[in-house]
């Protein structure tokens, strides 16, 4: 059984200290073979890029011992070694311009240095423009840029953001100014700005972000999982006593769940993976823990940004495009980032409209709750805590308690912090109802002012409709009138209707009536 990590992404160092490498070499080959060529590819953090960079690195240094057994092996492939420039921004942490050119001039340096050649400029710009050369005197040359975006969205929101993206523009036209003088060119990154020098031509990079060709070469596929580990899911179904279906399917509504093309199957977090395997089969939400994104939350809250819509409503095809740094869309933020992700689509009008979600109980569970503190101020520990109780209300069939937790709920939000418009308290019902879906089935829509709700569990079925400052009785009247219960009937279950009303001048529920459905 090979070791596993979720801390090393050099190809080299995987294989020769016998790390699983779970084979996506089929890919590499499809990319190097097309060269020359341009490529650019985005994915979540923690999501390959670093090790597929380096994978092609291995290729291009014509290292083609390292790749025994892997399918680019026996492929018909020259193993030409090529002058290699390898630029990762990932651990760039400038504040400013000054900073980023600073850092920049140091890797240049670095790069020079490596390659054995000297380079002259008195810009950024021109020293990468004059290492490329020198090193064409060797052959075309390889650039592999990773994590390009990462002093973006460092400063996304303060000030200097824009002097930021203007030093990258400058310093990335050069790929463009040379490309005569290279054979290959794959760039990678979470997101996609617009006037970065990269994307204002891009017949100069082939976007493969949601190629069907490429959905698959990040992630695992549920044959790659059952496959590569094989071993570790018969011995976490030792320890734990689980059926193995059973282990793989809970395996699966944790980690899978990310789909990068419509029409291709979706794939498995791969440091998720690793994590859950190496902790011995501890589910937890190993992902969302390496960095939260408290910016992406903030901006969805300052936007007023309409979080159920995007869960409910099918959206275009534009909501994947690139954005302008000083108008932030948080829904393609949310989609780039990997916290949302496509589930299904449909052709409308010639048009491709994606229905989306979270892909996975892990992001599900963690960025509802990191959400909620956001909004509310609760701590995130409390707000778990709310959600059990109210799961246990619901499971015992106890409508007062529910309703009383929720007032108490409502009373621990700051007041200070509180807005006094219908929508933010739509919004908090809204998240409520997503994190009490994580204990049990659990689903909140809103329509013109109005927020209904299902909780269902057992033999119970609740139907909540909440008013806003006006009365218990108006909300019930319309569950009987709507017959909003009518497509519960029939299954064998208590149907419990609940009317209730929230009064936004004491910001509190104010009074609830409830009966079972006749």
């Amino acid at each position: 059984m090979k070791k596993l990590t979720s801390s090393i992404y050099t190809f080299e160092k995987l294989i020769n200290n016998n790390f699983l490498y779970v084979d996506k070499t089929e890919y590499i080959w499809r990319l190097v073979d097309s060269a020359p060529a341009m490529y650019f590819m985005s994915r979540p953090r923690r999501f390959g890029k670093s090790l597929t960079l380096s994978t092609l690195a291995a290729v291009f240094s014509g290292k083609k011992e390292l790749f025994k057994d892997l399918a680019i092996y026996d492929k018909l492939y020259d193993w030409k070694v090529f002058p290699i420039i390898h630029l990762d921004m990932g651990n760039c942490n400038a504040k400013t311009s000054q900073d980023l050119d600073e850092f920049i001039s140091d890797k240049l340096r670095e790069l020079a240095q490596s390659a054995g050649v000297n380079i002259q400029g008195k810009s950024n710009a021109t020293r990468l423009e004059s290492l490329i050369t020198e090193l064409y005197k060797q052959g075309p040359v390889v650039i592999l840029l990773d994590e390009y975006d990462k002093p973006i969205l460092n400063n996304i929101g303060v000030a200097g953001a824009k002097d930021i993206l203007s030093v990258l523009k400058g310093f990335y036209s050069t790929i463009k100014t040379c490309e005569s003088l290279e054979h290959f060119v794959f760039v990678t990154g979470v997101t996609k700005f617009c006037h970065v020098s990269l994307f204002s031509d891009l017949n100069n990079l082939t976007d493969i972000t949601m190629d069907a060709n490429y959905a698959t070469m990040l992630g695992y596929t549920q044959s790659e999982l059952e496959n590569a580990f094989s071993d570790r899911i018969g011995a976490v179904e030792k320890q734990q006593s689980i059926p193995h279906d059973d282990l793989i399917d809970k395996i699966k509504n944790w980690y899978n769940g990310y789909r990068f093309e419509e029409t291709i199957e979706t794939v498995y977090n791969p440091v998720s993976l690793a994590s859950f395997f190496t902790n011995n089969g501890k589910f937890h939400n190993y992902w969302f823990s390496t960095g939260t994104p408290t910016f992406l939350l903030d901006v969805m809250k300052n936007t007023d940004f309409d979080f159920e819509n995007a869960l409910t409503h099918p959206v275009s095809g534009l909501a994947f495009d690139a954005y302008e740094i000083d108008k932030i869309e948080p829904l393609a933020l949310l989609l780039q980032t990997g916290y949302l992700t496509i589930k299904s689509a449909f052709n409308d009008f010639g048009v491709t409209f994606y229905q989306l979600d979270f892909p996975n109980f892990e992001v599900r569970s963690a960025f509802d709750t990191y959400l909620m503190n956001t909004y509310t101020s609760i701590s995130k520990d409390e707000l778990e805590g709310v959600a059990v109780n109210l799961a246990r209300c619901v499971r015992g069939g106890d409508v007062d308690s529910f309703m009383s937790d929720m007032q108490k709920f409502f009373a621990a939000i700051p007041y200070d912090i509180q807005i006094g418009q219908e929508k933010y308290y739509q919004t908090i019902f809204f998240l409520l109802f997503l994190m009490l879906g994580v204990y049990i089935e659990a689903e909140s829509r809103t329509n013109s002012g109005r927020i209904d709700a299902v909780a269902c569990y057992g033999e119970w079925v609740y139907i909540f409709e909440f008013k806003m400052n006006q009365t218990a009785e108006i909300a019930l009247a319309q569950i009987r009138e709507k017959e909003y219960f009518k497509k519960y009937q029939n299954q064998g279950k208590t149907i419990i209707l609940i009317g209730a009303n929230f009064d936004t001048r004491s910001r509190q529920i104010s009074d609830w009536e409830y009966e079972e459905a006749k």
